[in-house]
């Protein structure tokens, strides 16, 4: 008899938890080897920036492979939320999915806080002078690659408003999630079973 793999896809394989549930619980939560980095066949390829996902087999490096198990579940048990920081940024960015939060709504999310929403006056003033421009000079060169014609020797204007994918600079590719209860107090204030720091790297 076949059996159904532990990560299978589904909404009727054991309870999805609320935030409620996972903190009277106080349950630790397995997170999906995917996202932990730790997937022996699937190493996922994620650009926050422009949101391509894609993966591959560290076997079969010659070709990339499709990102066709978003819809596991991200952590076991499911929960309706997770909490998402990063070393590399200020934000907070929280996943919601009421039937269970998966694979597919963390890069979804992640991508949207990060290529849809926009840095504040009061954060871009927050940086040092040479963060603020380098942060500058991303952001144009971003914008050049974007534009780019055939015919075009005019360098493209300034940018006047950066994307947050702008403030992360050259760490735009996922890499995992990982447990840090030390930081998530220092950064919020209390540590939960579903909060996860975002780890980048550059490709």
């Amino acid at each position: 008899m076949d059996t159904v793999g532990k990560w299978t896809a589904g909404t009727s394989y054991g309870p999805v938890l609320s935030q409620t549930d996972l903190y009277l619980l106080n349950t630790e939560l397995e997170l999906n080897p995917i996202l932990a980095n730790e997937s022996g066949s699937f190493q996922l390829i994620f650009n926050l920036s422009n949101g391509q996902t894609s993966g591959y087999n560290p076997n079969s490096r010659d070709r990339d492979l499709p990102f066709t198990q978003k819809d596991e579940p991200a952590t076991l048990p499911r929960v309706e939320e997770l909490i998402i920081i990063t070393e590399y940024s200020p934000w907070c960015t929280i996943v919601k999915n009421p039937q269970g939060v998966t694979l597919g709504d963390v890069c979804t999310t992640l991508f949207k806080e990060y290529s849809e929403k926009m840095v504040t006056e009061k954060e871009f003033d927050s940086l040092p002078p040479r963060q603020q421009e380098q942060l500058r000079r991303y952001a144009q060169s971003a914008a050049g690659a974007g534009n780019w014609q055939y015919y075009s020797p005019a360098p493209a204007p300034p940018p006047t408003q950066y994307r947050r994918a702008d403030w992360l600079r050259e760490k735009i590719f996922f890499d995992k999630l990982v447990r840090k209860d030390g930081y998530a107090k220092q950064r919020l204030g209390y540590a939960a079973p579903n909060i996860f720091v975002l780890v980048l790297s550059t490709y």
